[in-house]
Protein backbone atom coordinates (compact mmCIF):
# COMPACT_ATOMS: atom_id res chain seq x y z
CA UNK A 1 0.00 0.00 0.00
CA UNK A 2 0.77 3.87 -0.50
CA UNK A 3 -0.78 5.19 2.07
CA UNK A 4 -2.95 3.97 5.13
CA UNK A 5 -5.45 6.74 6.13
CA UNK A 6 -6.17 5.36 10.34
CA UNK A 7 -8.05 7.12 13.33
CA UNK A 8 -10.81 9.09 11.32
CA UNK A 9 -14.65 8.64 10.34
CA UNK A 10 -14.89 7.45 6.76
CA UNK A 11 -17.94 9.23 5.76
CA UNK A 12 -20.36 6.97 3.62
CA UNK A 13 -18.11 4.08 5.21
CA UNK A 14 -21.20 2.15 7.43
CA UNK A 15 -19.01 2.68 10.62
CA UNK A 16 -15.36 2.42 8.92
CA UNK A 17 -12.32 3.97 10.42
CA UNK A 18 -9.67 4.16 7.81
CA UNK A 19 -8.81 3.68 4.02
CA UNK A 20 -6.33 2.59 2.24
CA UNK A 21 -4.59 3.94 -0.91
CA UNK A 22 -2.68 2.19 -3.69
CA UNK A 23 -1.51 3.37 -7.01
CA UNK A 24 -3.95 6.72 -6.64
CA UNK A 25 -6.99 5.11 -5.95
CA UNK A 26 -9.01 3.63 -2.35
CA UNK A 27 -8.23 0.06 -2.17
CA UNK A 28 -10.16 -1.19 0.73
CA UNK A 29 -11.84 0.27 3.73
CA UNK A 30 -12.44 -1.04 6.75
CA UNK A 31 -11.53 -0.87 11.02
CA UNK A 32 -8.31 0.62 11.83
CA UNK A 33 -7.15 -3.39 12.23
CA UNK A 34 -8.46 -4.65 9.27
CA UNK A 35 -6.47 -1.40 7.25
CA UNK A 36 -3.44 -0.46 9.17
CA UNK A 37 -2.65 -4.61 8.98
CA UNK A 38 -2.36 -3.64 5.16
CA UNK A 39 0.51 -1.31 5.86
CA UNK A 40 4.11 -2.37 4.58
CA UNK A 41 7.47 -1.36 4.33
CA UNK A 42 7.22 2.39 2.78
CA UNK A 43 3.57 2.96 3.10
CA UNK A 44 2.85 6.36 4.81
CA UNK A 45 0.42 5.93 7.25
CA UNK A 46 -1.63 8.91 8.65
CA UNK A 47 -3.87 9.47 11.47
CA UNK A 48 -7.07 11.32 10.99
CA UNK A 49 -7.47 12.72 14.68
CA UNK A 50 -10.63 11.37 14.54
CA UNK A 51 -11.79 13.82 11.74
CA UNK A 52 -14.15 12.87 8.95
CA UNK A 53 -12.55 11.90 5.94
CA UNK A 54 -14.83 13.00 2.63
CA UNK A 55 -15.10 12.60 -0.64
CA UNK A 56 -12.86 15.47 -2.34
CA UNK A 57 -15.35 18.35 -2.52
CA UNK A 58 -15.77 19.51 -5.81
CA UNK A 59 -17.37 23.17 -6.82
CA UNK A 60 -19.14 22.54 -10.05
CA UNK A 61 -19.03 26.38 -10.97
CA UNK A 62 -16.16 28.93 -10.50
CA UNK A 63 -13.69 31.34 -11.92
CA UNK A 64 -10.62 30.74 -10.00
CA UNK A 65 -8.29 32.51 -12.72
CA UNK A 66 -10.26 35.56 -12.39
CA UNK A 67 -10.02 35.01 -8.50
CA UNK A 68 -6.28 34.45 -8.78
CA UNK A 69 -5.99 38.10 -10.60
CA UNK A 70 -7.90 39.48 -8.56
CA UNK A 71 -5.72 38.65 -5.45
CA UNK A 72 -3.03 40.18 -7.88
CA UNK A 73 -4.81 42.88 -8.78
CA UNK A 74 -7.17 46.17 -6.85
CA UNK A 75 -8.62 43.34 -4.70
CA UNK A 76 -12.08 45.18 -2.89
CA UNK A 77 -13.97 42.14 -1.82
CA UNK A 78 -13.10 42.06 1.68
CA UNK A 79 -14.41 45.97 2.02
CA UNK A 80 -17.79 46.99 2.75
CA UNK A 81 -17.97 50.90 2.00
CA UNK A 82 -17.46 53.54 -0.14
CA UNK A 83 -14.72 55.34 1.36
CA UNK A 84 -12.71 51.86 1.72
CA UNK A 85 -12.78 51.27 -2.00
CA UNK A 86 -11.41 54.42 -2.51
CA UNK A 87 -8.97 54.62 0.03
CA UNK A 88 -7.68 51.26 -1.38
CA UNK A 89 -7.66 52.22 -5.54
CA UNK A 90 -6.02 54.91 -3.99
CA UNK A 91 -3.48 53.02 -2.36
CA UNK A 92 -3.35 50.67 -5.01
CA UNK A 93 -2.37 53.47 -7.92
CA UNK A 94 0.19 54.99 -5.57
CA UNK A 95 2.34 51.56 -5.17
CA UNK A 96 2.06 50.34 -9.35
CA UNK A 97 3.45 51.56 -12.41
CA UNK A 98 1.12 50.58 -14.48
CA UNK A 99 -1.23 53.09 -16.66
CA UNK A 100 -4.51 51.17 -16.31
CA UNK A 101 -5.69 50.12 -12.49
CA UNK A 102 -8.03 47.17 -12.72
CA UNK A 103 -9.49 45.49 -10.05
CA UNK A 104 -12.75 43.93 -8.54
CA UNK A 105 -14.78 42.91 -5.88
CA UNK A 106 -17.03 45.95 -5.34
CA UNK A 107 -20.63 45.47 -4.14
CA UNK A 108 -23.86 47.53 -5.06
CA UNK A 109 -25.03 47.10 -1.62
CA UNK A 110 -22.56 49.57 -0.16
CA UNK A 111 -23.38 52.10 -1.59
CA UNK A 112 -26.54 52.53 0.84
CA UNK A 113 -29.37 52.35 -2.62
CA UNK A 114 -27.17 54.39 -4.77
CA UNK A 115 -24.86 53.60 -7.67
CA UNK A 116 -21.23 54.12 -7.73
CA UNK A 117 -19.83 57.00 -10.17
CA UNK A 118 -16.95 58.17 -12.45
CA UNK A 119 -16.72 61.15 -10.40
CA UNK A 120 -15.59 59.63 -7.01
CA UNK A 121 -12.75 58.03 -9.18
CA UNK A 122 -12.16 60.98 -10.63
CA UNK A 123 -11.45 61.59 -7.05
CA UNK A 124 -8.56 59.60 -6.30
CA UNK A 125 -7.61 58.57 -9.75
CA UNK A 126 -7.70 61.13 -12.78
CA UNK A 127 -5.02 60.96 -14.91
CA UNK A 128 -4.95 56.94 -15.68
CA UNK A 129 -8.31 54.57 -16.47
CA UNK A 130 -9.94 52.69 -13.83
CA UNK A 131 -12.19 49.55 -14.31
CA UNK A 132 -13.23 47.70 -11.64
CA UNK A 133 -15.64 44.62 -11.82
CA UNK A 134 -18.53 44.58 -9.38
CA UNK A 135 -17.92 40.91 -6.88
CA UNK A 136 -20.36 39.51 -9.64
CA UNK A 137 -19.04 40.37 -12.70
CA UNK A 138 -21.87 41.63 -14.50
CA UNK A 139 -21.40 45.46 -14.41
CA UNK A 140 -18.20 47.56 -14.11
CA UNK A 141 -17.65 50.90 -11.98
CA UNK A 142 -15.38 53.05 -14.30
CA UNK A 143 -13.68 57.09 -14.08
CA UNK A 144 -13.73 59.59 -16.79
CA UNK A 145 -10.30 58.74 -17.86
CA UNK A 146 -11.55 55.23 -18.67
CA UNK A 147 -14.91 56.18 -20.72
CA UNK A 148 -13.15 58.64 -22.80
CA UNK A 149 -10.22 56.15 -23.76
CA UNK A 150 -13.49 53.55 -25.04
CA UNK A 151 -15.57 56.64 -26.35
CA UNK A 152 -17.96 56.34 -24.50
CA UNK A 153 -19.89 59.49 -23.80
CA UNK A 154 -23.87 60.93 -23.93
CA UNK A 155 -23.99 60.12 -27.62
CA UNK A 156 -23.03 56.28 -27.67
CA UNK A 157 -26.19 53.49 -27.49
CA UNK A 158 -26.13 51.20 -25.34
CA UNK A 159 -24.80 47.27 -27.12
CA UNK A 160 -27.22 44.73 -27.77
CA UNK A 161 -27.39 43.04 -24.46
CA UNK A 162 -25.87 45.45 -22.28
CA UNK A 163 -26.81 48.89 -21.05
CA UNK A 164 -24.81 51.35 -19.91
CA UNK A 165 -26.06 53.99 -16.32
CA UNK A 166 -26.73 57.21 -17.39
CA UNK A 167 -27.58 60.43 -14.81
CA UNK A 168 -30.92 62.84 -15.26
CA UNK A 169 -28.99 64.72 -18.03
CA UNK A 170 -28.06 61.52 -20.00
CA UNK A 171 -24.31 61.48 -19.38
CA UNK A 172 -22.85 58.23 -18.19
CA UNK A 173 -21.87 57.92 -14.79
CA UNK A 174 -19.35 54.91 -14.91
CA UNK A 175 -21.54 52.26 -14.80
CA UNK A 176 -21.38 49.96 -17.41
CA UNK A 177 -23.76 46.67 -17.06
CA UNK A 178 -23.01 43.47 -19.01
CA UNK A 179 -21.79 43.44 -22.64
CA UNK A 180 -21.44 47.19 -22.04
CA UNK A 181 -18.44 46.71 -20.23
CA UNK A 182 -16.56 45.32 -23.11
CA UNK A 183 -16.94 49.39 -24.69
CA UNK A 184 -13.75 49.31 -22.07
CA UNK A 185 -12.49 46.19 -21.09
CA UNK A 186 -11.51 45.47 -25.05
CA UNK A 187 -9.59 48.95 -24.88
CA UNK A 188 -7.75 48.03 -21.31
CA UNK A 189 -4.37 45.51 -21.72
CA UNK A 190 -4.79 41.99 -20.99
CA UNK A 191 -3.23 40.13 -18.90
CA UNK A 192 0.24 38.00 -20.25
CA UNK A 193 0.23 34.70 -20.12
CA UNK A 194 2.95 34.73 -16.98
CA UNK A 195 0.25 36.72 -14.89
CA UNK A 196 -2.45 34.05 -16.12
CA UNK A 197 -0.65 30.85 -14.91
CA UNK A 198 0.49 32.88 -11.73
CA UNK A 199 -3.40 33.49 -11.13
CA UNK A 200 -4.24 29.87 -11.47
CA UNK A 201 -1.94 28.46 -9.48
CA UNK A 202 -2.43 31.10 -6.25
CA UNK A 203 -6.18 29.72 -7.23
CA UNK A 204 -5.53 25.77 -7.02
CA UNK A 205 -3.76 26.36 -3.44
CA UNK A 206 -6.77 28.62 -2.44
CA UNK A 207 -9.57 25.96 -3.54
CA UNK A 208 -7.33 22.57 -1.98
CA UNK A 209 -7.10 24.38 1.02
CA UNK A 210 -10.81 24.36 1.25
CA UNK A 211 -10.76 20.44 0.64
CA UNK A 212 -11.72 20.91 -3.12
CA UNK A 213 -10.11 18.55 -5.40
CA UNK A 214 -11.74 19.55 -8.55
CA UNK A 215 -13.82 22.13 -10.14
CA UNK A 216 -16.11 23.65 -13.01
CA UNK A 217 -14.61 26.85 -14.69
CA UNK A 218 -17.28 28.34 -15.72
CA UNK A 219 -16.06 30.62 -18.45
CA UNK A 220 -13.17 29.53 -20.42
CA UNK A 221 -12.85 31.61 -23.24
CA UNK A 222 -13.22 35.52 -24.41
CA UNK A 223 -15.46 36.94 -22.32
CA UNK A 224 -15.24 40.84 -21.66
CA UNK A 225 -12.54 41.82 -19.49
CA UNK A 226 -12.03 38.29 -18.08
CA UNK A 227 -8.85 36.60 -19.26
CA UNK A 228 -9.18 33.31 -21.81
CA UNK A 229 -7.30 31.24 -19.43
CA UNK A 230 -7.26 28.12 -21.79
CA UNK A 231 -4.01 28.21 -22.86
CA UNK A 232 -2.99 28.42 -19.30
CA UNK A 233 -4.92 25.38 -18.42
CA UNK A 234 -3.18 23.47 -20.80
CA UNK A 235 0.26 23.99 -20.19
CA UNK A 236 -0.44 23.82 -16.46
CA UNK A 237 -1.87 20.12 -17.28
CA UNK A 238 0.69 19.58 -19.47
CA UNK A 239 3.59 20.52 -17.28
CA UNK A 240 2.41 18.83 -14.38
CA UNK A 241 1.44 21.79 -12.61
CA UNK A 242 -2.59 21.35 -12.54
CA UNK A 243 -3.13 18.93 -9.28
CA UNK A 244 -6.93 19.37 -9.45
CA UNK A 245 -9.48 18.19 -12.01
CA UNK A 246 -10.25 20.83 -14.01
CA UNK A 247 -13.26 20.32 -16.77
CA UNK A 248 -13.28 23.69 -18.68
CA UNK A 249 -16.73 25.20 -19.71
CA UNK A 250 -16.04 26.96 -23.21
CA UNK A 251 -17.99 30.59 -23.65
CA UNK A 252 -20.53 30.53 -26.10
CA UNK A 253 -20.42 34.42 -27.62
CA UNK A 254 -24.05 35.53 -27.75
CA UNK A 255 -23.20 37.80 -30.78
CA UNK A 256 -22.18 34.81 -32.80
CA UNK A 257 -23.98 32.00 -34.38
CA UNK A 258 -23.71 28.46 -34.98
CA UNK A 259 -20.71 28.58 -37.07
CA UNK A 260 -18.70 28.92 -33.45
CA UNK A 261 -19.09 25.43 -33.24
CA UNK A 262 -16.31 24.91 -35.42
CA UNK A 263 -14.01 26.47 -32.90
CA UNK A 264 -15.21 25.09 -29.74
CA UNK A 265 -14.53 21.36 -31.08
CA UNK A 266 -10.91 22.41 -32.20
CA UNK A 267 -10.38 23.11 -28.41
CA UNK A 268 -11.77 20.63 -27.17
CA UNK A 269 -9.78 18.02 -29.18
CA UNK A 270 -6.38 20.13 -28.22
CA UNK A 271 -7.68 19.74 -24.46
CA UNK A 272 -7.89 15.83 -24.91
CA UNK A 273 -4.69 15.75 -26.66
CA UNK A 274 -3.05 17.65 -23.78
CA UNK A 275 -2.44 16.39 -20.18
CA UNK A 276 -4.68 14.11 -18.13
CA UNK A 277 -6.77 16.90 -15.84
CA UNK A 278 -7.68 18.97 -18.32
CA UNK A 279 -10.88 19.12 -19.76
CA UNK A 280 -13.19 20.79 -22.15
CA UNK A 281 -16.16 19.09 -22.92
CA UNK A 282 -18.82 21.58 -21.96
CA UNK A 283 -20.23 24.97 -23.43
CA UNK A 284 -20.96 27.70 -21.43
CA UNK A 285 -24.37 29.82 -22.14
CA UNK A 286 -25.10 32.78 -20.19
CA UNK A 287 -28.84 33.14 -20.78
CA UNK A 288 -29.52 36.46 -18.49
CA UNK A 289 -27.86 38.52 -15.64
CA UNK A 290 -28.62 39.62 -12.63
CA UNK A 291 -31.30 41.02 -10.22
CA UNK A 292 -29.40 44.10 -8.68
CA UNK A 293 -29.14 46.02 -12.43
CA UNK A 294 -32.24 44.30 -13.50
CA UNK A 295 -30.85 42.65 -16.26
CA UNK A 296 -32.43 39.04 -14.98
CA UNK A 297 -34.60 38.19 -17.39
CA UNK A 298 -38.17 38.19 -15.46
CA UNK A 299 -41.23 37.12 -17.04
CA UNK A 300 -43.24 39.92 -15.10
CA UNK A 301 -41.66 42.91 -15.23
CA UNK A 302 -39.27 44.50 -12.14
CA UNK A 303 -41.08 47.20 -9.52
CA UNK A 304 -39.79 50.48 -8.95
CA UNK A 305 -38.80 51.91 -5.40
CA UNK A 306 -42.65 52.76 -4.61
CA UNK A 307 -43.62 48.84 -5.54
CA UNK A 308 -45.32 50.20 -9.00
CA UNK A 309 -44.39 47.98 -12.41
CA UNK A 310 -41.90 49.29 -14.51
CA UNK A 311 -40.93 48.91 -17.86
CA UNK A 312 -38.05 46.47 -16.95
CA UNK A 313 -38.31 42.80 -17.62
CA UNK A 314 -34.49 42.18 -17.99
CA UNK A 315 -32.10 40.39 -21.02
CA UNK A 316 -32.40 37.11 -22.23
CA UNK A 317 -28.68 37.74 -24.10
CA UNK A 318 -30.10 34.71 -26.52
CA UNK A 319 -33.02 34.27 -28.33
CA UNK A 320 -35.14 31.88 -26.87
CA UNK A 321 -35.85 29.94 -30.30
CA UNK A 322 -32.37 30.16 -31.22
CA UNK A 323 -31.38 28.71 -27.73
CA UNK A 324 -33.78 25.73 -28.63
CA UNK A 325 -31.64 25.24 -32.03
CA UNK A 326 -27.86 26.23 -30.45
CA UNK A 327 -28.86 23.49 -27.43
CA UNK A 328 -30.06 20.57 -29.70
CA UNK A 329 -26.67 21.27 -31.84
CA UNK A 330 -24.65 21.19 -29.03
CA UNK A 331 -25.75 17.97 -27.59
CA UNK A 332 -25.71 17.03 -30.81
CA UNK A 333 -22.11 17.61 -31.26
CA UNK A 334 -21.21 16.13 -27.74
CA UNK A 335 -21.46 18.82 -25.63
CA UNK A 336 -22.89 19.38 -22.02
CA UNK A 337 -24.22 22.59 -21.65
CA UNK A 338 -23.64 24.67 -18.60
CA UNK A 339 -26.48 27.66 -18.28
CA UNK A 340 -26.76 30.80 -15.93
CA UNK A 341 -30.11 31.49 -15.09
CA UNK A 342 -31.42 34.39 -12.25
CA UNK A 343 -34.30 35.16 -13.22
CA UNK A 344 -37.99 32.86 -13.81
CA UNK A 345 -37.77 33.98 -17.48
CA UNK A 346 -34.23 32.78 -18.13
CA UNK A 347 -34.87 29.46 -15.90
CA UNK A 348 -38.15 29.16 -18.45
CA UNK A 349 -36.52 29.18 -21.35
CA UNK A 350 -33.61 27.30 -20.49
CA UNK A 351 -35.90 24.57 -19.29
CA UNK A 352 -37.70 24.82 -22.45
CA UNK A 353 -34.75 24.57 -24.62
CA UNK A 354 -33.38 21.40 -22.05
CA UNK A 355 -36.73 19.63 -22.74
CA UNK A 356 -36.10 19.49 -26.27
CA UNK A 357 -32.92 17.16 -25.56
CA UNK A 358 -34.39 15.44 -22.36
CA UNK A 359 -32.81 12.24 -21.83
CA UNK A 360 -29.56 13.10 -22.73
CA UNK A 361 -26.30 11.74 -21.52
CA UNK A 362 -24.24 14.94 -21.43
CA UNK A 363 -25.40 15.78 -17.57
CA UNK A 364 -26.56 19.52 -18.83
CA UNK A 365 -26.76 21.95 -15.68
CA UNK A 366 -27.74 25.01 -14.73
CA UNK A 367 -26.15 27.79 -12.32
CA UNK A 368 -27.73 30.11 -9.82
CA UNK A 369 -31.92 29.63 -10.43
CA UNK A 370 -32.40 32.06 -8.09
CA UNK A 371 -35.85 32.98 -9.17
CA UNK A 372 -37.97 30.36 -10.13
CA UNK A 373 -41.69 30.21 -11.06
CA UNK A 374 -43.28 27.53 -8.77
CA UNK A 375 -44.76 25.80 -12.20
CA UNK A 376 -41.26 25.14 -13.16
CA UNK A 377 -40.18 23.68 -10.29
CA UNK A 378 -40.71 20.22 -11.04
CA UNK A 379 -39.41 20.28 -14.51
CA UNK A 380 -35.76 20.31 -13.86
CA UNK A 381 -36.40 16.59 -13.05
CA UNK A 382 -38.38 15.96 -15.51
CA UNK A 383 -35.97 17.24 -18.05
CA UNK A 384 -32.64 15.89 -15.94
CA UNK A 385 -31.38 19.66 -15.81
CA UNK A 386 -29.35 19.31 -13.27
CA UNK A 387 -29.18 22.84 -10.76
CA UNK A 388 -25.63 23.84 -9.64
CA UNK A 389 -26.30 26.03 -6.79
CA UNK A 390 -24.86 28.92 -5.19
CA UNK A 391 -26.71 28.05 -1.61
CA UNK A 392 -24.44 31.10 -0.05
CA UNK A 393 -26.27 33.43 -1.87
CA UNK A 394 -29.58 32.01 -0.12
CA UNK A 395 -30.08 34.49 2.66
CA UNK A 396 -30.62 37.68 3.71
CA UNK A 397 -28.10 40.30 3.41
CA UNK A 398 -27.91 43.91 2.26
CA UNK A 399 -28.28 42.54 -1.44
CA UNK A 400 -30.70 40.91 -1.04
CA UNK A 401 -32.77 43.38 1.17
CA UNK A 402 -32.02 46.58 -0.49
CA UNK A 403 -31.31 45.96 -4.11
CA UNK A 404 -33.66 42.59 -4.70
CA UNK A 405 -36.79 41.64 -2.85
CA UNK A 406 -38.13 45.20 -2.78
CA UNK A 407 -37.60 45.11 -6.56
CA UNK A 408 -39.43 41.63 -6.90
CA UNK A 409 -42.49 42.05 -4.82
CA UNK A 410 -43.99 39.42 -3.32
CA UNK A 411 -44.88 36.42 -3.60
CA UNK A 412 -41.79 36.54 -6.20
CA UNK A 413 -39.22 37.60 -3.63
CA UNK A 414 -40.72 34.24 -1.95
CA UNK A 415 -39.47 31.72 -5.27
CA UNK A 416 -35.92 32.49 -4.34
CA UNK A 417 -33.53 29.40 -4.38
CA UNK A 418 -35.81 27.03 -4.34
CA UNK A 419 -33.40 23.75 -3.93
CA UNK A 420 -35.34 22.27 -0.76
CA UNK A 421 -38.36 22.27 -3.80
CA UNK A 422 -36.47 20.71 -6.60
CA UNK A 423 -34.99 17.72 -4.60
CA UNK A 424 -38.38 17.37 -3.10
CA UNK A 425 -39.77 16.62 -6.84
CA UNK A 426 -36.69 14.57 -8.20
CA UNK A 427 -34.48 16.98 -9.29
CA UNK A 428 -30.63 16.59 -9.41
CA UNK A 429 -28.14 19.43 -6.92
CA UNK A 430 -24.91 19.97 -7.76
CA UNK A 431 -23.01 23.32 -5.87
CA UNK A 432 -20.53 25.54 -6.21
CA UNK A 433 -18.89 28.56 -4.82
CA UNK A 434 -19.20 31.42 -8.28
CA UNK A 435 -15.92 32.57 -6.98
CA UNK A 436 -14.78 35.41 -6.88
CA UNK A 437 -18.59 36.58 -6.95
CA UNK A 438 -18.49 34.87 -3.30
CA UNK A 439 -16.67 32.75 -0.70
CA UNK A 440 -15.12 29.72 -2.31
CA UNK A 441 -15.26 27.96 1.47
CA UNK A 442 -18.00 24.68 0.70
CA UNK A 443 -18.95 24.80 4.17
CA UNK A 444 -19.94 28.30 4.10
CA UNK A 445 -22.12 27.42 1.46
CA UNK A 446 -23.59 24.31 2.88
CA UNK A 447 -24.30 25.88 6.10
CA UNK A 448 -26.86 28.27 4.57
CA UNK A 449 -28.51 25.62 2.18
CA UNK A 450 -29.20 24.02 5.69
CA UNK A 451 -30.12 26.88 7.59
CA UNK A 452 -30.61 29.54 4.89
CA UNK A 453 -28.89 31.87 6.80
CA UNK A 454 -25.12 32.96 6.75
CA UNK A 455 -22.86 31.47 9.68
CA UNK A 456 -22.37 33.80 12.53
CA UNK A 457 -25.30 35.40 11.63
CA UNK A 458 -28.56 35.35 14.15
CA UNK A 459 -31.45 36.15 11.73
CA UNK A 460 -34.57 35.36 10.24
CA UNK A 461 -33.57 32.34 7.57
CA UNK A 462 -34.70 33.50 3.94
CA UNK A 463 -37.37 30.87 3.04
CA UNK A 464 -36.64 28.00 5.12
CA UNK A 465 -39.18 26.14 3.22
CA UNK A 466 -36.45 25.32 0.86
CA UNK A 467 -33.83 24.51 2.90
CA UNK A 468 -32.34 21.20 2.58
CA UNK A 469 -30.41 18.47 4.67
CA UNK A 470 -26.96 18.41 5.64
CA UNK A 471 -26.37 15.09 3.94
CA UNK A 472 -28.32 16.61 0.83
CA UNK A 473 -25.75 19.45 0.89
CA UNK A 474 -22.79 17.45 1.03
CA UNK A 475 -23.68 15.31 -1.34
CA UNK A 476 -24.01 17.88 -3.84
CA UNK A 477 -20.88 18.88 -3.70
CA UNK A 478 -19.49 15.81 -3.88
CA UNK A 479 -21.57 13.01 -5.74
CA UNK A 480 -23.33 15.89 -7.18
CA UNK A 481 -20.83 18.14 -8.80
CA UNK A 482 -18.90 14.69 -9.90
CA UNK A 483 -22.22 14.19 -11.97
CA UNK A 484 -22.09 17.10 -13.97
CA UNK A 485 -18.04 17.16 -14.11
CA UNK A 486 -18.20 13.81 -15.52
CA UNK A 487 -15.60 12.68 -13.06
CA UNK A 488 -17.74 8.95 -12.45
CA UNK A 489 -14.46 7.43 -10.56
CA UNK A 490 -14.56 10.34 -7.94
CA UNK A 491 -17.69 11.45 -5.51
CA UNK A 492 -17.66 8.95 -3.02
CA UNK A 493 -15.42 6.76 -1.16
CA UNK A 494 -15.85 3.26 -2.20
CA UNK A 495 -13.46 0.73 -3.32
CA UNK A 496 -11.63 0.72 -6.67
CA UNK A 497 -12.45 4.99 -6.85
CA UNK A 498 -9.49 7.36 -7.28
CA UNK A 499 -8.32 8.46 -3.69
CA UNK A 500 -9.56 12.38 -4.07
CA UNK A 501 -9.90 13.09 -0.19
CA UNK A 502 -10.18 15.53 2.13
CA UNK A 503 -9.96 15.59 5.79
CA UNK A 504 -11.85 17.84 7.75
CA UNK A 505 -11.46 18.94 11.27
CA UNK A 506 -15.07 18.08 13.33
CA UNK A 507 -17.46 16.03 11.97
CA UNK A 508 -20.27 18.68 11.05
CA UNK A 509 -23.15 15.48 11.17
CA UNK A 510 -22.35 15.46 15.15
CA UNK A 511 -22.72 19.00 16.35
CA UNK A 512 -24.94 21.54 15.90
CA UNK A 513 -26.26 22.98 12.61
CA UNK A 514 -25.49 26.35 13.91
CA UNK A 515 -22.24 25.25 13.78
CA UNK A 516 -21.03 23.78 10.08
CA UNK A 517 -20.12 27.02 8.71
CA UNK A 518 -16.80 26.66 11.46
CA UNK A 519 -15.78 23.43 9.41
CA UNK A 520 -12.75 23.13 8.28
CA UNK A 521 -9.94 20.84 5.91
CA UNK A 522 -7.00 19.99 7.46
CA UNK A 523 -5.48 18.07 4.66
CA UNK A 524 -6.59 16.91 1.24
CA UNK A 525 -5.28 14.27 -1.61
CA UNK A 526 -5.64 14.16 -5.22
CA UNK A 527 -5.47 10.88 -6.23
CA UNK A 528 -3.60 9.92 -2.94
CA UNK A 529 -1.03 12.42 -3.61
CA UNK A 530 -0.72 14.86 -0.72
CA UNK A 531 -2.24 18.67 -2.04
CA UNK A 532 -2.80 20.65 1.31
CA UNK A 533 -2.25 20.55 4.81
CA UNK A 534 -2.92 23.25 7.10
Amino acid sequence: MDLVLRGGIVYGGGGATAVAVKDGRIAAIGSDEQVGALAERGTEVVDLGGGLLLPGLQDAHAHPVFAGLNLLRCELTELHDRAGYLAAVAAYAARTGDLWIMGAGWSYDAFGGAQPCRQDLDGVVADRPVYLAVRDAHSAWCNSRALALAGIDRHTPDPEGGRIERDADGEPTGVLHESAMELVSSVAPRPDAAEIRRALLLAQSRLHSLGVTAWQDAIVGDYGGWPDCFEAYLAADREGLLTARVRGALWWEPSRGPEQRDDLRNRRELARGGGARFRTETVKIMQDGVAENFTAAMLEPYLDGCGCATDRRGISRVDPAHLREIVALLDRDGFQVHFHAIGDRAAREILDAVEGVAGSRLRHHVAHVQVVHPDDVPRFGRVGLTVTMQALWAAHEPAMDELTIPFLGQPRASWQYPFGGVHRAGGRLAAGSDWPVSDPDPFKAIHVAVNRVPYGVDGPPLGPEQAISLETAVRAYTEGSAYVNHLDETGVIAVGRLADLALLDRDPFAGPAAQIGATRALRTWVAGRLVYTA
